[in-house]
């Protein structure tokens, strides 16, 4: 098994269709033991999908934006096992008036907001687990979306997205001396809690059907997770500040002009 005896903490699992769900249901198939992370009113959504688990996990709760919660988990995990092999960052969030086509009008604490949840948070976690994940190397895997072009609606999200890649290169540079590798999984648009509150998704959708030459299944996260796990596992062990990208091929094509 890919994850055999490994110790994993898995953030942003909310609803059985999410993304960190699928992660941490494979990584289970794989021998690894979890421990959850949620936060406010997701809390409880959280530890209800834990229970759906083949074997449920705690979960703790944790505030990205709040360094006391992070440094509270790293003294979870280094209490309850001394050491953790891997991390799995799937955090993102961005007010309402970040998105939607309103990227000039929209106000600084809006865009301080997104990329402190969705891209600091990296580094904030990474930073927060260094000493348990250098107990003997580790892994942390980071959800993304392709931040190398403006998409529509995207705005203050893409800037997060292309922060995060950033910083798990600058994670990825700072903390190879210790065998920690950070990479990032691009994934294809999926039709998760978190893509219901992207304005004009569905639009996202129908480019990715006509685009990516493998196709594009927007309700099957097993792909992604996949990928994730064998960046966990040391399968991976060579490769870091890495950009996997999962969506069946699509960001390597050209526009999807009509033939």
């Amino acid at each position: 098994m890919l994850l055999e005896k490994k110790r994993l903490l898995i953030t942003g699992v909310l609803t059985p269709q999410s993304i960190a769900f699928a992660v941490a249901r494979r990584a289970q198939d794989e021998g690894a033991e979890l421990l959850l992370t949620g936060f406010g009113r997701g809390m409880s959504i959280t530890e209800r999908s834990a229970r759906r688990l083949p074997s449920p996990p705690d979960v703790v709760e944790m505030d990205v934006t709040d360094q006391g919660q992070i440094e509270a988990v790293a003294d979870e995990v280094r209490g309850r096992w001394g050491g953790v092999d891997g991390v799995l960052h799937a955090i993102a969030f961005a007010p309402e008036d970040a998105l939607g086509g309103r990227f000039l009008e929209t106000p600084w604490e809006s865009a301080a907001t997104a990329i402190q949840a969705s891209a600091y948070s990296l580094k904030a976690l990474t930073v927060a687990q260094r000493g348990a994940l250098a107990q003997g190397g580790g892994s942390v895997v980071s959800l993304d979306f392709d931040a190398s072009v403006a998409w529509p609606a995207y705005d203050w999200m893409g800037v997060s997205k292309a922060a995060l890649e950033s910083i798990s290169r600058y994670l990825a540079r700072d903390l190879g001396r210790d065998g920690i590798r950070v990479n990032c999984v691009a994934a294809g648009p999926l039709r998760t809690v978190a893509a219901k509150g992207i304005p004009g998704f569905d639009r996202f959708i129908d480019s990715w059907g006509r685009r990516a030459p493998l196709g594009w299944d927007p309700a099957d996260t097993e792909p992604v997770a996949d990928a994730c796990v064998w960046l966990l596992s040391d399968r991976a062990r060579a490769i870091t500040g890495e950009i996997v990208h999962v969506d069946g091929g699509y960001h390597s094509m050209g526009t999807d002009l009509p033939e």
